[in-house]
């Protein structure tokens, strides 16, 4: 029975790439010239510490902008987390890159291919979705459907088998 797995993985490597870039221009522009701006990735977060408000939202540019250049989606980074006030007048941010499916967003997505009477069959395993049916077709179809369901996290579409 043909199958294909629902995943959301991110490259950390050309993340961790993309922050020596923005590390490198920082360290190089003339806005940023005797500010303590820092980007540091421990696991899948990125501690972001700068001056004010204002560099803060140039440095998060600059990160979208240097994933975007890597082939990197910039859905992956969270911005969701509130920005807190350090020492002095410094403020820190924390942005999670996503890994995996969260529950209820696989559960979303599992609902709406049930709601659109495709013939196949989805199974919830982990943080990644398995989707199984009898014709390649349908497989077909029902990657069209997630794809068109505007999500606002980036999927692939992997291990798919005949």
């Amino acid at each position: 029975m043909p199958s294909f797995d629902i995943v959301s993985k991110t490259d950390i490597h050309e993340v961790d790439n993309a922050l020596a870039g923005v590390r490198r221009e920082v360290d190089q522009r003339f806005d940023f010239k005797g500010s303590h701006c820092t980007l540091e990735r421990t696991d899948n977060t990125i501690a972001i510490a700068a001056d004010d408000e204002p560099k803060l939202n140039q440095l998060h540019e600059l990160l979208k902008v240097h994933v975007t250049r890597r082939k990197v989606d910039a859905n992956f980074l969270d911005f969701s987390a509130k920005v807190e006030k350090a020492a002095g007048s410094t403020v820190r941010h924390t942005v999670t890159v996503r890994e995996g499916i969260a529950q209820d967003l696989a559960k979303q997505i599992v609902k709406s291919i049930k709601d659109a009477k495709l013939k196949v069959q989805v199974a919830i395993q982990g943080d990644e979705l398995r989707v199984s049916g009898k014709k390649r077709d349908d497989l077909q179809a029902a990657i069209q459907h997630v794809r068109g369901m505007s999500l606002e996290q980036p999927l692939q579409y992997v291990n798919f088998r005949d």
